[in-house]
Formats: C-alpha cells, structure tokens, sequence
C-alpha cells in the first residue's frame, strides 16, 4: 500500500474536528475523512477561504456532511467561541485533530505570547482543555475517542522550554527557533494528556507529517530556505498519511502519548521525554488560559 493511501474503514456515524483544514495536509486530511463517510468539522480562521474548499470537498464526495466553525488559534477569546460553538451544537467529537500552525513568523499573539508558542501550543491547549469532556463523553465501550496533535521532528532540536521567552515576542530572527519549542510543546501535551486521560475514553498521539509542501512552508518560511526542492518535499496528501493514521487506524487504537513519523512509532527526543517538563507545561498553560490545572 503507497505511503498516502488512506485506511479503507467506513468512518460513517463518527465526527473529525479538523483544525486549519482548509489548505495544506490540514485539508487533505478533511479530504479523506469526508470521502469515508465522516462527518468533518473544519475549525479555520476565514469563513470565506474556507467555504469554497468546502464545496470542493463536496463535490469530490457527494453526500459529505461538512460544517465550518471559526477559529483564530493565536486569539484565545476566538478559541473560546469556537469551543462554545462547537459544544453548542449537542454532538460527539470522536477524533479531534490539532492540525493548524505556522513556521518562521515572528510576533506575538493578541493575548501576549510568542507567536509559534501561542498559536502552535497554547490555543490548541485551550481548544482541546474546553473540549475534553465531550471528546470523553464520544467515547463507545471498546472505541475510545482520540487526540491528535501535529508536531514536527524539529521538537529534536529545541532544547526545552525558555518560561519567560514564550511570554514576549519572538527573539530570532527566522522564528524557527520558537517554532522547535511549539512542537516539542505538542509532543510534551500529547503525554501528559495520555498521562491524565484512562486509555479506554482517549488516546492521545503526537506526529512528524514530513517535510511537506504545503502553504506553511511556501508563505511562511524565511526566503533562505524557501529554496528547498519540491523533489524531496511530501505533497500534502501523502503529507497527511500520518495523521489519518493517527486518526482513524485500528492498529493503533491501544496506544496513547505516543509519537509517529511516516505511519510508524518513533522515539521522540529525549526532552519530549521528560515527565516534569510535560507536567509544568500542563501547569503553566492552565494558569495561562484561566483553567484550573
């Protein structure tokens, strides 16, 4: 089987909350799900960039059941209301799948957080955090629900978590520094989590989707190594292979706070690791966020 074919399970009767599903391995993911009878749900930040994908995906599976929620990650009111929204809506969440991020920007975000940091990390926390128990709740005896956080094998080159850095803007000037740091913060999640979370309700998994070319690295990384061949990037559906595994495979429907690159367990770096870190990061995002720990 290539490395991009999709699993062949019926997903009819479940829903996918797909955050940034709108381009890139976000929107292959939501392309696959919906052709398997899913119900996806794809939380982006434009309602007008998003809608037309949402016909595409439409008429490539007639009979989809799509629906759009508006989500800003880097504004953690916006992550709220999409919370609120989502559980306003009185349905199960069966898999949510933290997609969204972005690579080589600097800034910082509405609510005073490195941008990487607080887009990449602490708005996927919050989301995840407001949605916990309704992800819980869409749990069946034997079928647990999932969380999937899209990491990124550069999470091996941050070497832990600066506290006060993440709180201003962002101090190199590529970003990609601060971006390391956010994905090894989605590695770090995805355990404590699995850590906090019985198994038979959630598993929790963290992922490597490759070197893709996708939006992310054709409008947001530095111009230096925009130069990197296509010829040796993913497209964004083989991209996406890994998530969907992560997703919706039965192979690995026992494993929790694991980490995958190209649809195979991988050991994540020795920092992504450390059981404290995960834990203070875990402390330290509730405190940020306004949630108790």
């Amino acid at each position: 089987m290539p490395a991009s074919a999709p699993a062949p399970a019926d997903l009819g009767g479940r829903t996918f909350v797909v955050t940034g599903a709108n381009t890139g391995i976000g929107k292959e993911t939501a392309r696959d799900l919906a052709a398997r009878g899913a119900h996806v749900v794809l939380a982006c930040r434009s309602e007008a960039k998003t809608r037309p994908v949402m016909d595409e995906l439409a008429a490539a599976s007639p009979g989809a059941r799509l629906d759009f929620v508006a989500l800003d990650l880097g504004d953690l009111d916006s992550v709220r209301a999409c919370a609120a929204a989502l559980l306003a809506r009185d349905q199960p969440i069966h898999v949510l799948v933290n997609n969204a991020g972005l690579a080589g920007v600097r800034g910082q975000t509405k609510d005073g957080f490195e941008l990487a940091f607080g887009t990449n990390h602490l708005g996927h926390y919050l989301l995840t955090r407001l949605l916990l128990e309704r992800v819980r709740g869409s749990a069946a005896p034997g079928v647990p629900a999932r969380i999937v956080n899209v990491s990124s094998d550069s999470h091996y080159s941050a070497p832990g978590i600066d506290w006060d850095a993440v709180r201003q803007p962002s101090r190199t000037t590529t970003g990609l520094h601060e971006y390391e740091v956010s994905k090894l913060a989605n590695v770090l999640f995805t355990r404590e989590l699995a850590r906090r979370l019985p198994p038979a309700e959630v598993t929790t998994y963290a992922l490597h989707p490759g070197v893709v070319a996708s939006d992310i690295w054709q409008r947001r990384v530095p111009r230096f190594v925009s130069f990197i061949p296509r010829l040796f990037m993913k497209n964004t559906r083989d991209g996406a292979a890994t998530t969907l595994h992560c997703a919706t495979s039965p192979e690995v429907a026992t494993h929790t706070g694991r980490y995958y690159a190209d649809r195979k367990e991988k050991r994540p770096s020795r920092v992504a690791g450390d059981d404290a870190l995960a834990a203070e990061l875990w402390d330290r995002s509730a405190a940020w966020v306004g949630l108790e720990p």
